[in-house]
């Protein structure tokens, strides 16, 4: 039986830190380094969440589907994901995603966090979607 429950734990934490991060033109009483600091937790959850995407996916190939040697890489996890129809969009949308998470590994300048910010919102709707699609549960 697969655990989802650290991949529900990751998901639940980063739309509680996304909503912060909404709230924060709301909140003078925050200075600039407190405000960076919420974004850059935002991005670091979406890291965490990510990650734990790709692996409970890797999972579920195999011990639901039967699918042994899925690769250990997130990329062809995406593309096996979509031949097998457990995301609700294109491939290319999660790739889109994966880079993003390759690039806020390797971003010194903030350019790139901005931009993995701005996908925040879509993300979140396609990870939920994806645990109620590999759990069954409705998402609480």
């Amino acid at each position: 039986m697969i655990d989802y429950s650290k991949f529900k734990k990751s998901l639940q934490q980063l739309q509680r830190q996304h909503a912060n991060f909404l709230s924060l033109s709301g909140r003078t009483q925050l200075n600039d380094l407190d405000k960076e600091g919420i974004a850059e937790s935002v991005i670091q959850r979406f890291e965490i969440c990510y990650d734990c995407t790709w692996k409970i996916i890797k999972r579920h190939l195999n011990e639901k589907l039967g699918l042994p040697d899925a690769p250990n890489s997130p990329k062809p996890i995406f593309r096996i994901a979509a031949d097998n129809q457990l995301l609700n969009n294109s491939e290319s949308q999660w790739l889109i995603y994966a880079d993003a998470r390759i690039q806020t590994a390797h971003d010194y300048d903030g350019l790139k966090a901005a931009s993995t910010l701005e996908l925040m919102p879509a993300f979140i709707a396609d990870a939920v979607t994806l645990y109620v699609t590999l759990t069954g549960e409705p998402w609480v």
